[in-house]
């Protein structure tokens, strides 16, 4: 018998079991997150005798007698102080990281009151946040120190709740004391647990299975193989090509495949019952690499082929204005695999629905409706049939797009009338969630006597992995994209996405975009130096402007404020040279004529206006961004005004969160919403609509890709932006400084939490962070992704430019995606001004952050 202080409580457990199961299973202490389970990433930071320590790595014997707190245990005072601090800080984002975040910060204020900012970065060093780039948690924790110190009231500020204003995130409270609920945290009765047994293989042929004594195991209820599927053998997001099981005489398309599943009692008889599963493999010699794909004699990994996708823009004449261009570069460049590294892994509790004769779905993804239409087709049921649930998402960045567990816990909760919770494990979530792509690339840019871009040529080649997931639209925007955001019309770009047998890649913040913009951007840097002037004047010179064309046909229109981004870091250029600058422009909206809208529904009930949309919110704060373009509209307080969770029986089909799209889309269906709202009352209160719903929705119109318009339409709407990036002496990265043009910001702290943490991620991205596999698998484990952390981080000056005086979305645009765009290509371009070495590919090499190789 072990006996613990949990939150000034004693209990025992006979179990000498893992902390952070105890915790969260036995004791219902949900605010300690399982985010990797490998003592990495700190969600499960816990006070251990007054010491910050992850309970993953700790068991009940160790703990014997010690005394544990955990943000259930926090005093009311300290539930106000950090509520209001990480609140009025703009410090939560997705909030999963978040409760960690609060106990490393009691952990240092309860021995040190008064710290500095260096002390609080070193106190978060075991904390990961992968949303904020931690200078607004700093920021938090110096705010709580001082609110303690002083023994001052916490502030009770009144909000309109109108745009620019820095409403508080309407989830943010809960987010940063632990109780919003994610979807590992639900617990129904009689749930089960369920999950799959996977493929030791990148490549094989299933030769056969034996489930006998795993079905045996006392405690296993139902175990599933592609025989007994209810749905289709595959699901996909554009592509039918995901094996939902494979079947016998199936071909294995990697090492994430699933063949198996089963439903349990417990984790524990689950994971006895998946290592008494027994599976025949006719092993193949895998395809691994972009070129072995595209060898003729090649296995064909997918039935259409091995090419997944390819596209090939032409737009002028390119070949012949670079003959007659005064200079022109040609230059290779590399970028790697990498992964979100978001802090919750995939989970799904699927349940039966006896009024749907069907099953009802709580997940934490990037669209309720994809999520649906996929786990209908996995089941066999009507898309009616199956109602699916947002719980609040853990990070995303387009990592959370594809099928992971949502439709394997709906099968299972089908075929036991059981609820049934699958979650992965960090390690299962690394090998099966599709990453961001790794581009080879070839880029020629040239420029006349004066600087002025001519004409680009590029082919851009791309390991897309086992199946296609969103891999065409990826290469398309990398495509799309690669002539960057200037004044010149003549391109030649031609880019292959292949089929691979390995990890599958998708969306992921960016979406092309980051790859191609660095080779673009570093080709601009030579060219500057063969012209003879600055990569500042190379970019201002050539800069679209209002009323110009861009590279792909499209007219710049009156909100463009590419120039204002690089003005607004002139100052800093002018007073360093030497530091790094790029620049970079990404879309809102899915665009090159794919159907795309966004649509809300305002509910009126007891006095309140509910906001209904499917919108996921994945930490960029979607709720909070209707709720102030309803107030604005009409004029309501934020009191009056309440965001639901998106749920496919209330709320209607708003896309995916993806493509930066629904500040713009949704945002917009809002603001029409709210208008007619407005035009109802007319001067009369709520009641006086009470039971009215105001539906309405925006579609987007655009051209299709290779439109013969003179000047298409490929998107509604784009974001600027121009990244600067300054060295130390000792070749660290001291500043940062980003202006975006993100049209009019709705909450200004958090387009700058927004900006930060893009920031952050992409400096990871241009300096630590790679995702080697080797016979198909990650080597990595999460702490060795080489993710920035807290005392790692340099300072982040967030510059935000407003120009956009369009009546869509209120003017506001995406800024989700285009904040980690031009990173790594300006901090290139600071280590070519450091010491003279023109890096081609990412992570950069030989700089002070630079790892061993693995």
């Amino acid at each position: 018998m072990f006996t613990l202080q949990v939150n000034g409580r004693a209990v025992s457990t006979e179990r000498d079991v893992r902390l952070l199961d105890f915790l969260r299973e036995d004791l219902g202490l949900t605010s300690v997150k399982n985010g990797c389970s490998e003592g990495a990433c700190g969600t499960c930071m816990i006070l251990v005798d007054g010491k910050a320590m992850k309970a993953c790595v700790q068991k009940t014997s160790r703990c014997e007698g010690k005394s544990i707190v955990t943000c259930e245990g926090l005093s009311q005072r300290e539930r106000d102080v950090y509520a209001y601090a990480f609140t009025s800080c703009g410090a939560v984002q997705c909030g999963f990281c978040t409760p960690g975040m609060v106990i490393s910060a009691k952990g240092l204020l309860d021995q040190n009151p008064d710290p500095t900012r260096e002390e609080v970065k070193f106190a978060l060093r075991n904390n990961i946040c992968r949303c904020t780039g931690y200078k607004k948690i700093e920021d938090a924790v110096l705010l709580a120190a001082r609110l303690f110190r002083e023994d001052t009231p916490v502030p009770h500020e009144a909000f309109t709740g109108k745009l620019g204003e820095n409403l508080p995130r309407v989830d943010a409270p809960a987010k940063a004391l632990g109780t919003a609920e994610y979807t590992d945290d639900l617990h129904l009765p009689g749930m089960l647990y369920g999950g799959a047994v996977r493929s030791d293989h990148p490549r094989a042929i299933l030769r056969g299975v034996d489930v006998s004594e795993a079905a045996a195991l006392p405690g296993v209820v139902q175990v599933v193989t592609a025989a007994e599927l209810p749905g289709t053998a595959k699901v996909g997001h554009l592509k039918r090509d995901q094996w939902v099981l494979v079947p016998i005489g199936g071909e294995i398309h990697y090492r994430g495949d699933p063949i198996v599943l089963i439903a349990a009692e417990s984790r524990e008889i689950l994971n006895q019952a998946k290592a008494l599963v027994k599976v025949e493999y006719e092993v193949l010699p895998p395809v691994l690499s972009v070129w072995e794909s595209m060898a003729p004699d090649a296995p064909q990994i997918q039935e259409d082929g091995n090419l997944l996708s390819h596209e090939h823009l032409v737009r002028g004449n390119a070949e012949e204005k670079l003959k007659h261009s005064k200079y022109v570069v040609t230059t290779k460049y590399h970028t790697p695999p990498t992964e979100h590294a978001f802090l919750e892994p995939e989970c799904a509790v699927a349940a039966p629905d006896p009024e749907r004769a069907g099953v009802v779905v709580y997940s934490s993804d990037q669209g309720i409706y994809q999520t649906r239409r996929e786990c209908a087709d996995a089941t066999g049921l009507l898309p009616d049939q199956v109602r699916v649930v947002a719980k609040c998402v853990g990070g995303g960045f387009g990592g959370k797009e594809d099928m992971s567990v949502q439709h394997h816990a709906a099968i299972l909760a089908l075929l036991t009338q059981r609820p049934v919770k699958v979650a992965m494990t960090r390690a299962e979530s690394m090998l099966c969630h599709p990453k961001r792509h790794g581009f080879e690339m070839e880029v020629t840019t040239g420029c006349d006597e004066n600087g002025y871009l001519t004409a680009m040529k590029a082919v851009l080649l791309t390991d897309s992995g086992a199946f296609a997931s969103l891999g065409g639209p990826v290469l398309q925007r990398a495509c799309t994209h690669a002539a960057g955001p200037y004044n010149y019309q003549d391109i030649d770009i031609d880019g292959k996405a292949y089929y691979t047998n390995n990890p599958p890649c998708g969306a992921f913040r960016g979406f092309g975009v980051t790859q191609s913009c660095f080779a673009a951007e570093c080709n601009l840097n030579l060219l500057a130096e063969k012209v003879g002037i600055s990569p500042f004047e190379i970019r201002y010179r050539n800069a679209i402007r209002p009323g110009q064309v861009l590279p792909n046909g499209q007219i710049a229109d009156e909100g463009t404020a590419l120039v204002e981004t690089l003005d607004a870091v002139r100052p800093y250029y002018e007073a360093n040279p030497k530091a790094g600058i790029a620049c970079a422009m990404k879309n809102s909206g899915l665009g090159v004529g794919v159907p795309d809208t966004g649509r809300v529904t305002l509910h009126v009930e007891n006095g309140v206006v509910h906001i209904r949309t499917s919108a996921a919110c994945i930490g960029q704060g979607m709720g909070t961004v209707v709720t102030q373009i309803v107030c604005q509209v009409t004029g309501l307080s934020p009191s009056q005004v309440v965001w639901d969770a998106p749920d496919t029986s209330t709320c209607p089909n708003s896309g995916n969160t993806t493509a930066s799209r629904q500040t713009v889309f949704t945002g917009e269906a809002t603001r029409r919403a709210a208008t007619e709202l407005k035009w109802a009352l007319e001067g009369r209160e709520l009641s006086a609509v009470e039971g009215v719903d105001f539906h309405q929705e925006y579609t987007g119109i655009t051209d299709k890709l290779g439109s013969d318009r003179p000047n298409p339409i490929s998107h509604v709407a784009y974001g600027y932006a121009t990244h600067l990036v300054e060295l130390d002496e000792n070749g660290r990265i001291r500043r940062v400084v980003a202006a975006h043009d993100v049209g009019r910001a709705v909450n200004p702290i958090s387009v700058e939490g927004q900006i930060e943490g893009g920031v952050v991620m992409s400096l990871g991205y241009a300096l630590t962070e790679d995702l080697p596999l080797v016979d198909g698998a990650p080597k990595a484990v999460y702490a060795s992704l080489g993710l920035f952390r807290a005392n790692q981080t340099p300072d982040v000056t967030a510059l935000i430019v407003e120009k956009n005086q369009s009546e869509l979305a209120c003017g506001a645009k995406g800024i989700g995606e285009i904040c980690s765009i031009p990173t790594p290509p300006a901090v290139q371009l600071a280590y070519y001004n450091y010491d003279g070495v023109f890096r081609t590919s990412l992570p950069l090499e030989n700089t002070p952050y630079s790892r061993p190789k693995r």
